[in-house]
């Protein structure tokens, strides 16, 4: 058995690390290219999702490099991502491949299933070891995930170019080559320690701005053309409304215990929205009114033919609360330089914004 699984950020160091403490042979997903977009667009249907293409492509190239099982998700939720498993399986056998296919349920058994995944991969490790294994991947990505999220921090204002970027690439493989927690936790310490003693420029009040949105095109810097690069570039700093470890821990652990890991979200959003429509759209106006005196603005981004987040662009057009927001839709036609103006003038529309109201303050 040789397991490979999609790309989406960072995850994938986590889930290595899980098959390489259970002895578990896998292919690496190659970080997204124009070739997986490429692969993509042409085997699947049109008018399916950017993480439905990419997805496929992953698994065209994983299975061109060895893979003879995939992993894949799968559910019944509301959200078309659960069930693209089975199109996706069948595109990949029209073409000629050989492989099993595993599903990891979105919608039900969570933390027990995917611990049985791992169980089953790994040929029946004991049970201590799988799940010391998966705490460890677990701990790899919130660390990740800390020092991603000090990086967009500081980024917007460093004052040496790129220095944060690269700070940041090599925090990723001094993590990723750690083999137990007390080395990660030196680790992590000494590159958060690095981001905040970093040389930054004059500015005592950047502009914020929240990026929300459908999960995949959240995280993944590939599907989002590095949105929040580009935003750290004109001088915001950003914030993701989701991090792979939290929504790990809050989809994996909360939920099975009955506890509603978006139960804050749900119940700001409840004015406009009463019940879940899919995808992560109910937690998009939710972020929306959380947003409200924390930030200047909001990115929202998602797949093009993303239903969920439709709705919810449509919602916020009509909300009371003032937060603007920019809504970006992704798929293989989106333009580099189209969003990178789209964000200039949304920077430079948040900056007068900001000017206006102090000087009304001052009046």
């Amino acid at each position: 058995m040789r397991v490979s699984f999609p790309h989406i950020g960072n995850a994938y160091i986590a889930i290595k690390t899980m098959c390489e403490r259970l002895d578990v042979d896998y292919v690496i997903p190659s970080l997204s290219t124009q070739r997986t977009m490429s692969l993509a667009t042409k085997y699947s249907p049109e008018g399916l999702c950017i993480p439905f293409k990419l997805n496929l492509g992953n698994f065209i190239e994983a299975l061109e490099g060895g893979a003879d099982t995939l992993i894949n998700v799968a559910g019944y939720g509301t959200c078309r991502m659960g069930y693209y498993y089975k199109v996706q399986e069948e595109i990949l056998r029209d073409m000629g491949y050989d492989f099993e296919m595993i599903l990891f349920g979105l919608s039900e058994r969570k933390f027990q299933g995917f611990m049985d995944i791992l169980r089953r991969v790994s040929g029946g490790a004991p049970w201590r070891e799988v799940i010391s294994a998966f705490a460890f991947g677990i701990s790899k990505m919130t660390a990740l995930d800390d020092l991603e999220i000090k990086m967009n921090e500081v980024r917007a204002i460093e004052a040496e170019k790129g220095i944060s970027t690269r700070i940041f690439r090599e925090g990723i493989d001094a993590i990723d080559k750690t083999d137990n927690p007390k080395a990660l936790q030196a680790v992590t310490e000494d590159y958060l320690s690095i981001f905040a003693r970093m040389d930054k420029k004059d500015l005592p009040d950047p502009l914020k701005i929240l990026i929300v949105g459908e999960i995949y095109v959240v995280l993944d810097p590939y599907a989002n053309m590095d949105v929040e690069l580009e935003l750290n570039k004109l001088g915001a700093v950003t914030r993701r409304s989701l991090y792979i470890s939290r929504w790990l821990k809050r989809s994996l652990l909360l939920s099975p215990l009955k506890i509603d890991q978006w139960g804050e979200l749900h119940k700001a959003a409840k004015p406009y929205l009463k019940r879940d429509i899919g995808g992560d759209g109910w937690e998009t106006i939710g972020e929306k009114i959380a947003a409200v005196g924390e930030y200047d603005g909001i990115v929202h981004m998602a797949p093009f033919t993303c239903m969920p987040e439709v709705s919810a662009q449509n919602i916020m057009q009509s909300m009371k609360e003032g937060v603007p927001v920019i809504s970006i839709y992704c798929d293989e036609q989106t333009s580099k330089a189209g969003l990178v103006t789209r964000l200039e003038a949304f920077v430079d529309m948040l900056g007068l914004k900001r000017h206006y109201k102090k000087k009304e303050l001052r009046v």
